[in-house]
């Protein structure tokens, strides 16, 4: 019998992947991209395929026979054959047209309404689109919906298309006014369910009732979504809403979107708001933002409304007409006496339990227990969460202690592999001390297994030397004494094993049903798991132990065990949806569970003796409560020297009011909360790499604080800007506002000396870094070298001693896309349908369930000299690689991180490109003016580089200019149009900056509103902004600080800015930005990057070689020193692939694209790239010779930096006799040696020794 399979395609060019090593003509090729592969039957058989193809004309015979024997030959088939399926795209697309928007619309009603009313022509296989206005061309750009319609083409009519999108004006278009759709006339029986909105302008609102959140309350039974299969008319359903979002049309009008699930299915929600009648666009907004605000982030609600199939999206969806906000009754513990549980886990316990610490300390506080213990598996990562909880409870008037501890895994012997779980309670400070001692040996020394599926475990005898003020349980099956009662060893063992724990630990019989159903045990009834109970409650009699009863928690009710099952099916558990009971019970479940041991017996275990336990915890915090500083001996003293003698170098012995002012500001905080220590610190990590000959560029806000300037930490002086001479110490400071940066005023000499004026000062306020009351912790961030940051790093075990400084921490747990892979799969794989609304409610359960650890980029938490780390946290490898020498914070960062004192020490390109530089043309980084005007002008023209525009391509010379390289801030600049370095800066800020450019200051720019200079690019404008416009301080800072953390400005507030005189429109834009970059991180940026810029236009050979050598890693030698027509052709080759794929490329043919176009600009300058020299090349870096550059062995593709390293010591020794001696003396691979022959490296040298001796 012969089997075929049908296979579909996985990627658009798939037919041409097909078809690789088939030569073909422009021609042929732009035919076959309008060609869409359908799907291939495959018989096995008979070895022949059958490719289906449609396209919109039909191919050459001669093309299609050359196509099969291609075909044929690549994959070893007896034949290959090809159907063609010629589709006239005019004919085809016109009935197809609205299911080719809904497709393409992907959800969007905003967009699909806009695609429904636009034109559109089409010209072979080229479909124009006519956008509506300047509203519709932006919205089709931002979603990129040519290349969604080019998709939803393929997709139903089975042919290649192109689609151009062109900006219409409104008047122009043939089709019908562009408008939000008419409502239904189901929708308009809504009216009353909107009274709020309809009231009268001035009107008071008719109040709804509290519960209602849409419409007038909901009547009727509720029904189970899941058994609906088919449009209702009318519907009332009971779940939780989530993730509201309310899509604004063109006339205002709202679609409100909700996603909606009950415990069998979910669906998507609608809901039509538009301003009729006497209801204002006022009434509207404030409609929305109340119904917005009712649901949150989600609430359990009754929905009344009519399921119908909406085209629009291909699916049913409810059309809400009433929502009402349901109270769903909890799990209480109602005893008289409550329990506590000993034994518990949280999503710590790496994908295994999914109960946050939170839910759990605000469940057991809720239910009136006195304590809660935390026994994550191998790890104590939840302490700091439970921690903040109890003291957020205690505030609210709820005492609950939290009981530290682990669920451990026990080595008879350090050799061994099997492990035994054992459960430790800290039982005081020394206790916990000696838990974290015990964590960090059990993931440093004693790690047993896979990073993934390891254990860290510990030793009988390493516990026994660590066991003071720990109490120590026998823990579930897998502890060693039930499982020597299921292994049946004699009463004498079992004694001797259960003499070692403090307690004996029995657990509700169902928890341990796997004893059941796996034949290598002997148990087969309940009656067995009880019995099981039995013996170990004997042995507790016996030997006077506490008996103590726990549910051995992994999820917090019974139903939440889906969660748990979806995690471990998705990482390879056969038996996931087998879940055994691992819920968290209440005190009369308990009992109930334990009456077969008495009820006197019951009550001890389950309430008495845990109780007994909570009594023997003392009260204590998991982490210190205060910062612990490194000390460094008579810093206080330093700095105020240090601050005071340069300031007085710069600005003379009397300094100036402003200078004196800033310096007592600062320093008078600083003493007061003990940060001295930190600014020394950070100086002499600068000073030390600036004596190696590297430049630190400073990170976030530290360049706010002029002290931190005036001993060497940043060059960034926040001072207001100034003239100031280095001969006579004449100053003059600008205050008014009038100028953004000191490095634009106009030259000038001093009027004492005639010494040349130096200009600085940014204007920059001291409270962005250390708060209005300089009390926040300071967090200085440092850019040193990629390459002198390992050297950065090891100079702070000089510093601090080796045993002091550690990587900081990081936890990652399950996100979005992996806990919504998992959910969907599970499903699946159970064979059950459901919606994507039901699956997204579902995946909440899993994420945020840690998945692994790892390492901050260059974060160093610092311990005093005279304290041990584990006063605050275990230690570990990062992600438990046991290969990795590096140790981190057994904590995640953030929750030490105002305990211990955090030093960002991160690498970075640009102070390498720098050093490099300064090496190629000796000049003093130090030294370049910042007020050149050559330089200035590449941000807006090409004249300084000596080629024009059309030549390069571009409207400015900033390719490779750190900050301005990139096609988001070069439209920026084309948009702007800055002519100072403050310009530069706001640009900086505007590019790191969240909508704060996008949809605000780019609208306002344009519409001439504001300027650049007006408009809020950066956190310290709003600052100064609101102070220089007669703003309280006070008042503006807190501003600030709720703009730039995306809170919005509060209404209270907005009046009072409105009554100080600031414009709607610079409220309005605070209102939009959820994220401000710092002020001083972007000066710190642009410096760096301005420094570079004036060697690009004063030393370009030096340029570029630095560039080259350390930014270009996908630098392609092969081609660029095939000179200026080769780089040409590459570069018009990826543009025709961006074209086809909308402007995309991937990641890493953009950064090909990068780099050539780079090259491009070398040529155009005179500029040229020689090929690669066996005997001449560097490894890594690029050789400067007069007009050229030679390339490194690494500007080979594939070259490996070894490889190349191993070359050039190999030729010290003299030339090569052959490519044989090449390989052999340089101990290099094959493929090294053939990426050397193809680049014509080896022209001319004999192939082996042999022949040259024999020659």
């Amino acid at each position: 019998m012969n089997k075929t399979y049908r296979i579909l395609p996985s990627a658009e060019d798939m037919l041409l992947r097909l078809l690789r090593g088939l030569a073909l003509t422009d021609e042929e090729r732009a035919a076959l991209r309008a060609c869409v592969l359908r799907h291939v039957e495959v018989s096995a058989v008979d070895n022949t395929w059958e490719l289906v193809i449609g396209c919109s004309e039909v191919l050459d015979d001669g093309l299609i026979a050359r196509m099969k024997e291609q075909i044929a030959a690549n994959y070893q088939l007896r034949e290959a054959h090809i159907q063609q399926n010629a589709v006239s795209l005019s004919h085809a697309v016109v009935p197809l047209w609205e299911r080719i928007v809904s497709a393409a619309a992907e959800g969007d009603a905003v967009l699909f309404h806009t695609l429904r009313q636009t034109a559109y022509a089409i010209d072979g296989n080229v479909i124009r689109l006519s956008a509506p206005g300047n509203f519709g061309a932006e919205l089709f750009a931002q979603s990129a919906v040519a290349k969604r319609i080019e998709a939803a083409v393929r997709t139903h009519v089975g042919c290649a298309c192109q689609v151009v999108c062109m900006e219409t004006e409104l008047g122009e278009m043939n089709a019908p006014a562009w408008t939000p759709p008419v409502m239904p006339a189901a929708v308009k029986k809504e009216a009353p369910a909107a009274a709020p909105a309809r009231a009268a302008r001035g009107a008071k609102p008719k109040e709804l009732p509290a519960n209602v959140i849409i419409g007038r309350g909901v009547a009727g039974e509720a029904r189970d979504l899941g058994v609906i299969e088919d449009e209702v008319k009318n519907i009332v359903l009971e779940g939780e809403v989530f993730a509201p979002q309310a899509n604004q049309l063109k006339s205002g009008a709202y679609i409100l979107l909700l996603k909606f699930a009950d415990r069998t299915n979910g669906i998507a929600c609608k809901k039509f708001f538009g301003a009729r009648g006497k209801t204002t666009q006022e009434d509207i907004d404030a409609e929305i933002g109340r119904i917005l605000k009712a649901i949150g982030k989600g609430c359990s609600v009754r929905i009344q409304g009519k399921i119908e199939y909406d085209k629009f999206i291909s699916d049913y969806v409810l059309f809400i007409d009433s929502m009402e906000r349901r109270t769903v009754p909890q799990r209480e513990d109602t005893a008289e006496v409550k329990r506590v549980e000993l034994h518990a886990h949280t999503k710590m316990s790496a994908l295994d339990a999914v109960v946050p610490p939170k839910v759990l300390v605000e469940t057991a506080a809720r239910w009136g227990w006195p304590a809660v213990a935390i026994t994550d598996h191998g790890v104590v990562q939840a302490f700091p969460e439970a921690m903040n909880t109890a003291r957020a409870l205690k505030k609210k008037g709820q005492d609950i202690k939290i009981i530290y501890g682990m669920e451990g895994y026990l080595l008879d012997k350090p050799e061994d592999q099997r492990a035994h779980h054992i459960i430790f309670l800290a039982q005081n400070k020394t206790g916990l001390y000696n838990l974290y001692r015990l964590v960090s040996l059990s993931h440093i020394r004693y790690f047993r297994g896979t990073k993934k599926r390891g254990r860290p475990c510990i030793p009988r005898a390493v516990l026994q030397q660590y066991r003071d003020g720990i109490i120590v349980g026998s823990a579930c099956e897998a502890g060693e004494l039930i499982r020597g009662i299921v292994a049946g060893r004699p009463d004498e063992e079992l004694e001797e094993l259960a003499k070692f724990y403090d307690f004996l630990e029995i657990q509700p019989i169902h928890n341990n049903d796997f004893l059941k159903f796996d034949q290598r045990f002997p148990m087969q009834t309940d009656e067995d798991l009880r019995d099981i109970n039995r013996k170990v409650d004997a042995l507790a009699k016996k030997l006077d132990k506490m008996l103590i009863a726990t549910c051995d928690v992994h999820f917090l009710n019974p139903e939440d065990a889906v969660y748990r099952a979806m995690i471990q099916k998705a990482n390879g558990y056969n038996d996931a949806d087998r879940q055994p009971p691992l819920y968290l019970r209440t005190t009369d479940e308990m009992l109930a569970e334990f009456d077969y041991l008495g009820e006197e017996r019951a009550y001890e275990c389950v309430v008495t003796n845990p109780r007994k336990i909570a009594d023997m915890v003392e009260h204590f915090l998991p982490i210190p409560d205060e910062l612990y500083a490194p000390t460094v001996p008579g810093a206080d003293r330093e700095i105020q020297e240090m601050s005071y003698a340069r300031a007085r170098k710069l600005y003379g012995e009397n300094l100036p009011k402003v200078v004196s002012d800033r310096l007592e500001l600062e320093l008078k905080p600083i003493l007061k909360h003990g940060f001295a220590a930190l600014y020394i610190i950070a100086q002499r990590l600068v000073k030390r790499s600036n004596d190696d000959g590297y430049l630190v560029g400073s990170r976030g806000s530290v360049g706010s604080s002029f002290v931190a300037t005036m001993i060497g930490v940043t060059e960034v002086n926040p001072l207001p800007p100034h003239y100031r001479c280095r001969h006579c110490q004449y100053n003059k400071f600008i205050e008014d506002g009038s100028v953004g940066s000191g490095f634009d005023l106009p030259s000038m000499d001093c009027p004492a000396c005639g010494t040349p004026l130096t200009k600085d000062g940014h204007n920059i306020p001291f409270a962005v870094f250390l708060g209005f009351d300089g009390d926040k912790v300071p967090d200085i961030d440092l850019n040193f070298s990629g390459d002198y940051q390992p050297t950065a790093h090891k100079y702070t075990e000089v510093l601090f001693g080796k045993m002091n400084v550690f990587r900081a921490g990081t936890i990652s747990g399950l996100q979005d896309k992996n806990a919504y892979g998992y959910a969907m799969h599970y499903y699946e794989d159970m064979g059950e349908t459901k919606g994507r609304a039901y699956i997204e409610h579902m995946m909440r359960g899993c994420m945020g369930v840690k998945a692994t650890t790892g390492q901050h980029a260059g974060g160093i938490m610092v311990v005093p000299r005279d304290m041990d780390v584990h006063y605050f946290t275990p230690i570990q490898r990062p992600a438990n690689n046991m290969e990795s020498d590096t140790l981190t914070t057994h904590f995640d960062y953030h929750s030490i991180s105002e305990r211990l004192v955090k030093l960002d020490i991160l690498g970075h390109d640009d102070p390498t490109v720098i050093k490099m530089l300064e090496e190629l043309t000796h000049r003093d980084p130090e030294t370049i003016p910042f007020d050149d005007p050559a330089t200035m002008s590449i941000f807006t023209s090409t004249e300084a580089l000596g080629i024009s525009p059309e030549e390069l391509g571009a409207n400015m010379g900033t390719y490779g200019i750190p900050e301005f390289r990139t096609s988001f801030t070069q439209k920026m600049i084309d948009d702007s149009h800055p002519d100072c370095f403050a310009d530069l800066v706001r640009i900086s800020g505007f590019s790191h900056g969240t909508n704060v450019w996008l949809g605000n200051a780019q609208d306002l720019i344009k519409a001439g509103t504001s300027t650049l200079k007006d408009a809020i690019s950066a956190r310290d404008d709003i600052m100064n902004y609101l102070m220089q416009n007669g703003i309280e301080p006070l008042l503006s800072f807190k501003t600030m600080e709720n703009v730039r953390k995306g809170k919005g400005i509060a209404p209270d507030v907005v009046e009072t800015l409105r009554a100080g005189g600031i414009p709607e429109w610079y409220i309005d834009s605070c209102q939009k930005i959820k994220y401000l970059f710092p002020r001083a991180h972007a000066t710190a940026y642009v410096m760096m990057g301005y420094r570079i810029a004036f060697c690009k236009v004063h030393y370009p050979l030096a340029y570029y070689a630095a560039y080259f050598s350390i930014r270009a890693d996908e630098f392609d030698a092969n081609i660029i020193s095939k000179g200026k027509t080769a780089v040409k052709a590459a570069i018009d080759a990826l543009n025709a692939e961006a074209r086809e794929h909308r402007g995309k490329l991937d990641n890493k043919k953009q950064d090909i694209l990068i780099v050539l176009q780079l090259a491009w600009e070398m040529y155009l300058r005179g500029f040229s790239c020689e090929p690669v020299d066996l005997y001449a090349s560097d490894a890594e870096k690029f050789i400067l010779h007069e007009n050229s550059l030679l390339p490194p062995f690494t500007a080979l593709p594939g070259m490996g930096q070894k490889a190349a390293q191993a070359i050039v010591e190999a030729r010290q020794y003299g030339q090569f006799i052959s490519i044989e001696d090449l390989a052999t003396r340089a101990h290099i691979p094959t493929p090294a040696v053939e990426l050397l022959r193809e680049h014509g490296c080896l022209d001319g040298m004999m192939e082996s020794n042999q022949v040259e001796l024999f020659a």
